[in-house]
């Protein structure tokens, strides 16, 4: 059995031993015994001591800090589903003593990631510095991933906000933010910028700030510059107490609704801008020959045009890797760079129309030039926070917490994913002390009048899985080679292997090598027994077990974070020419990224698959599924998803109220008190934990049996036959194992092959 198993090791040297895809599947067959056994479980995680690394875990070679919070935070996630309400009782009860613990010791986390990080300080300098010109790849992936993104909302916060903030801002923010998190920064893999619901929030209090005696327009910025010193001091004070142990409190659940209001404000983001083009622009003389209804219905025209140009153009060419032709550098080279290819193309075509075309058709970005006037005030907005009055200062701590919550989210949730599990990062976390970074950087931006930069999806993520890219090749180049020579020189497979390992471990340059060797038995099994059976399974190729059962190495380091922030400032420089792009490619760019993030998310795959006629889910099982599919009956797939959509129709609505929109963080924090206490009495715990877990799980072959399929669907289920697979690259293996928004999949084979859905308690857990 190659599952993973977890260890515990309690008081007077007891072990528990779990078969995590074991224990899961078996949910809701446990007796009274196991559970007080989990109980007494529960108890020897908080009695301190550390969790023993794991294939799927290694040992970290930096002390990860608050061992109690990451246990916590990992049984509740992944290890135990809430078979009853004995468990779920005793974990909610421990997590309430935990979180007392916490608020007790302040400064505890934040003074645990300082005394990890600092001594892995050193080592991020050194190994960007040795990664050479190779470091130039995934800085300029992820310099092009966070820049166009933020040029865009500044067009949109130009218009929200009536030109009181514009694209110089964001860039500025982004730059300014991300150099300092780079340098100081506890997860230098943490990519900060500028993101949607920092426009949201802004957008809201300029309407408030405009229709109030007392601020109006003039004094909009002060006042925002109060509401990020209380907000920084929240965040302060969050960082302070420890709250981040708490973030394992937003499941999935919240994550993808999170993520599906943000889409759906891309598309209205990118249809009104759409639609502007056929209107003209507030403060404009109406009597300028291009307001003159033909050259306005044709910058409208053309405005179509380039934002559906830019949405087609960017999907093809982000799924270039799966293309049939060009070489494979070409292929890599179109799916990592066509989208900034596609706008700079269409920019192009912009500039190919007629000469009797009137200047200013089609309408581009605005924006003041950084030493303009307009752009240089912001500089100075600290004088202006004196004229706000204490009434008005005191208002701003309302927003405030919405806007504090919601950077403890975002950046929290940034940042897991930017260091998933399966990364194998070998630096320990921080998110303490970057929460208490971000409260610094929250409170420079407001006093300098920018808009607050914080940790963003699916860039973070994005930063890790290309430097884990780059790693991967370095140490698969190195493996290939010793083994092709041992392959010459006629080796059996265990010497083949031997050779391999000892080439990764010399690669990986650590001094603990028994971590190392337990994440290779994988590839270990596989070689070996390629040697066994007739000749035509005997033959071995070092490449394709390699690519299979390689682990995941990244490169850990600052300089690739601090080169693109350091390019995004340079970018400021650039706005002559970012002044060129037509807003109707912005918009295209929009609806873009809106239609990009819905691969990989549960809650979109799951509404479509609700309207897939009965007769044809069979075909959802041929293909690459997510587990739930399998182990959760139709109904209830249907119950939750329409829970999920009524609650996201809730969420989208509360951004429609004038004032109170500003309020639209608080639903997901209600959330956490319905998932906690309302849905486990709707639902049965394991098919909970299978719609909201923890992880992204897809099943990899089609099963013989699933519950969604009624009895006449299974008779018609069918097998098709297995093609022989090209060879890929390390960037489409990523591109295959991850999804739009950066988050790994956890691929594992149908749990209904084989009998594995016939297994026993008894079998799965064992004492010593």
């Amino acid at each position: 059995m190659s599952w993973t198993s977890f260890a515990w090791r309690g008081v007077g040297g007891v072990s528990l031993y779990i078969s995590r895809r074991e224990v899961k599947r078996t949910v809701g067959s446990y007796s009274s015994p196991p559970c007080a056994w989990f109980c007494e479980a529960v108890a020897l995680v908080f009695s301190g001591r550390p969790i023993r690394g794991t294939a799927a875990a290694p040992p970290r070679r930096c002390p990860r800090s608050s061992v109690h919070d990451l246990s916590l935070s990992f049984l509740r996630q992944s290890v135990f589903p809430p078979p009853s309400s004995c468990v779920s009782d005793a974990v909610f009860a421990w997590s309430k003593a935990a979180e007392m613990e916490n608020i007790k010791s302040p400064f505890k986390g934040i003074r645990a990631d300082l005394r990890g990080r600092a001594s892995c300080y050193k080592q991020d300098w050194i190994n960007g510095l040795r990664s050479g010109i190779s470091i130039l790849a995934p800085t300029a992936y992820i310099f092009f991933a966070s820049a166009l993104p933020v040029i865009a909302f500044g067009e949109q916060l130009s218009r929200d906000t009536e030109g009181s903030l514009s694209t110089v801002e964001t860039l500025a923010s982004t730059a300014i933010c991300g150099i300092i998190h780079s340098i100081f920064g506890g997860q230098p893999l943490l990519i900060l910028g500028v993101a949607e619901p920092t426009v949201i929030m802004y957008t809201y209090l300029y309407k408030f700030a405009k229709g109030r005696e007392g601020l109006g327009s003039e004094l909009y910025l002060a006042w925002a510059g109060w509401v990020c010193v209380w907000t920084a001091l929240l965040l302060f004070l969050l960082a302070i107490f420890n709250a981040s142990n708490i973030i394992n409190r937003f499941t999935r659940v919240a994550g993808e609704l999170f993520g599906m209001l943000i889409t759906i404000l891309f598309i209205q983001e990118a249809i009104k801008g759409a639609v502007s083009e056929f209107k003209i622009p507030k403060a404009e003389d109406q009597n300028l020959l291009k307001y003159q209804f033909q050259w306005l219905y044709t910058n409208g025209l053309l405005g179509i045009i380039f934002t559906f140009g830019v949405l087609y153009t960017a999907l093809k060419s982000r799924k270039a890797r799966s293309w049939l032709y060009g070489t494979g550098w070409l292929r890599s080279f179109t799916a990592d760079y066509g989208v900034p290819l596609m706008v700079l193309l269409w920019t192009a075509l912009s500039f190919s129309l007629p000469n009797k075309v009137p200047s200013g058709v089609p309408r581009r970005l605005f924006s003041p030039l950084p030493w303009e006037s307009a752009s240089l005030h912001h500089w100075t907005i600290i004088k202006d926070m004196g004229r706000v009055s204490p009434a008005h200062v005191f208002t701003a701590l309302i927003p405030a917490v919405m806007i504090a919550s919601l950077y403890f989210f975002d950046h929290s949730v940034a940042s897991q994913l930017a260091q998933q599990k399966e990364f194998n990062l070998k630096n320990p976390s921080a998110y303490h002390y970057d929460i208490f970074l971000l409260g610094f950087l929250t409170l420079l931006c407001g006093l300098i009048g920018l808009p607050p930069s914080n940790g963003v999806l699916p860039q973070s993520p994005m930063h890790t899985k290309s430097l884990a890219v780059l790693k991967r090749q370095h140490i698969r180049r190195k493996m290939i080679k010793s083994a092709r020579e041992s392959i010459r020189r006629k080796a059996s497979n265990s010497e083949i292997y031997g050779k391999m390992q000892d080439a990764f471990i010399e690669m990986e340059n650590s001094p603990v090598t028994s971590s190392v060797v337990k994440e290779l038995e994988d590839l270990k099994e596989a070689v070996v027994q390629s040697s066994k059976g007739d000749e035509e399974k005997a033959s071995f190729d070092p490449e394709k077990q390699i690519d299979a059962y390689l682990p995941v190495r990244v490169n850990e380091q600052r300089l690739s974070n601090l080169l693109q922030s350091v390019l995004v400032a340079a970018s400021v420089c650039a706005m002559p020419m970012i002044k060129l792009i037509p807003t109707s490619v912005l918009w295209g760019y929009f609806a873009y990224m809106a239609i990009d993030s819905l691969p990989g998310n549960q809650f979109w795959e799951r509404m479509l698959f609700l309207f897939i006629t009965p007769s044809r889910r069979y075909r959802v099982l041929e293909g690459v599924h997510a587990s739930y599919v399998e182990s959760v009956p139709f109904k209830y797939i249907a119950t939750f998803t329409i829970f999920q959509f009524v609650y996201l129709l809730l969420c989208f609505g509360v951004t429609k109220i004038p004032i109170a929109g500003i309020l639209f963080p608080l639903p997901f924090f209600l959330l956490i008190s319905i998932r906690q206490h309302v849905l486990p009495k709707l639902f049965n715990p394991h098919h909970l934990q299978e719609l909201d877990a923890a992880e992204y799980e897809e099943v990899t072959l089609t099963p013989r049996f699933s519950l969604s399929l009624s009895r006449q669907e299974r008779e018609i289920l069918h097998f098709g036959s297995m093609e022989d697979e090209d060879e890929k690259s390390d960037a489409e293996i990523f591109d295959e194992l991850t999804t739009s928004r950066g988050e790994l999949k956890v691929r594992t084979v149908s749990f209904t092959e084989d009998g594995r859905n016939q297994v026993h308690p008894e079998d799965t857990i064992s004492l010593e």
